[in-house]
Parts: C-alpha cells; sequence; structure tokens
C-alpha cells in the first residue's frame, strides 16, 4: 500500500513540476508579445492558459484519488491537501499571464513598456512561481520563505511603476490609454507574485502543519 502510495506521490510530484513550468512559459510568452508586439507570443500565451486548466484538473484528479485510495493521514494528507490548494494558485497565474497578452494584442505599447522596469518586474515573479513549486518538491521550507521574502521585491516594482505612470499621465493627457494598459499588466504581475506567495505558505503548512493564513484551523491535519 505504501509503495503504491510512493508512486502516486511521484506522479503528482512530476504534475506539479509540469504545471509549474507551464505557468513560468505563460508569463514569458505574455511578457514576449508586450515587448516586441508579436502576436504569436501572445497567443501562445492564452493556449498556455487553458493547458493549465487542463492540468489542474488532472491532478485534482490525482489527489482526491489518493485521499479515497490511501485515506492519508498528518503529513501525507497536508501534502496531497496543499496541492490541492496550490493548483488552483497556479491557474490563475496563467489566467493573469492570459489577460497580460490579451491587452499586448489590443494595443502595440511595446515601446513604452521599455520605459519602465516591467520586464524585470516578470523575471522577479517568474522566478517566484518556479522556487514555490520547486520548493514544494523537496518540502525546501527555507526556499518557500525566499519566495515570500521576494515578494517585498515585486510589490516595490509595482510601486515604481505606478508612480512613473502616474506622473506620465499628469504631465500627458495623451499618454493615459497606454499608462492605463501598462498598470493593469503591472497589476496582474504583482497579482502573481501575490499567487507564488501563497503556494509558498502552502509548503510551509504541508511540513509543518501550520498555515500563515489560519494557522489554529489548519494545524489541526
Amino acid at each position: 500500500m505504501r509503495k503504491r502510495y510512493s508512486q502516486q506521490l511521484e506522479i503528482l510530484h512530476s504534475e506539479m513540476v509540469e504545471m509549474g513550468e507551464l505557468c513560468e512559459a505563460s508569463i514569458k510568452y505574455a511578457m514576449q508579445g508586450l515587448l516586441t508586439a508579436d502576436l504569436e507570443q501572445a497567443n501562445r500565451a492564452t493556449q498556455l492558459s487553458h493547458e493549465l486548466d487542463d492540468k489542474e484538473r488532472n491532478i485534482e484528479s490525482l489527489c482526491l484519488k489518493m485521499i479515497l485510495q490511501q485515506q492519508p493521514v498528518a503529513g501525507d494528507l497536508r501534502q496531497i491537501s496543499a496541492a490541492l490548494k496550490m493548483i488552483t494558485d497556479m491557474e490563475r497565474i496563467g489566467d493573469q499571464a492570459e489577460d497580460i497578452a490579451e491587452i499586448s494584442k489590443l494595443n502595440d505599447i511595446s515601446k513604452w513598456a521599455k520605459t519602465i522596469p516591467v520586464e524585470e518586474m516578470s523575471k522577479v515573479v517568474m522566478k517566484m512561481v518556479t522556487q514555490s513549486v520547486d520548493a514544494y518538491v523537496n518540502n525546501d521550507i527555507t526556499l518557500a520563505k525566499e519566495v515570500i521574502v521576494n515578494d517585498d521585491m515585486a510589490d516595490n516594482y509595482f510601486d515604481e511603476i505606478k508612480e512613473c505612470l502616474i506622473e506620465r499621465i499628469s504631465s500627458d493627457r495623451e499618454s493615459g490609454e497606454y499608462a492605463i494598459d501598462l498598470l493593469m499588466i503591472s497589476k496582474y504581475l504583482e497579482r502573481i507574485g501575490d499567487h507564488a506567495t501563497n503556494i509558498a505558505e502552502w509548503v510551509e503548512y504541508s511540513v509543518t502543519g501550520i498555515h500563515k493564513g489560519n494557522p489554529d484551523q489548519l494545524g489541526l491535519l
């Protein structure tokens, strides 16, 4: 029975890594579409968002099967429960990457995007996503904590971009449309960082049984 569980857990880890890679790729393609005004790249981000939907359903099915067949307790149950929570955040990351892609399809704002640190911000959140999933697979609380700390960096980039765009709107009313688009894109990236942080917090829960959002309730498992 334990051998069967170990095999299923290996499959779960593999699926989680693949979903994390899809998240990272969806952000990358969305940003390439934005920065180069390449519709093909933007469309690829949209396609990956749909693939993430499918991956979420597959992992959810696997997790429920493990719960029903293996009836895990304590740490094993926490690990599966954490995966179920994490895939929701990863699916939403795909949605937000798709939102970025959709904005870039409507308007060519590539030259303006290069005047603010939006690309740098995207690299930070992509790294956060990758590290959060790696932390789960390896039960690495130290790496999870690093992701949580890096959320401040993503927030700082958002604040910097927001101030820059507000200043431009104030000095040049004609720049309003592209500034609003870029502000929305930056907000989507900030949300991606928040989702990566959520994933990292679920990693901590899977290992320790304590979740930052509700330690009393979740620590019972």
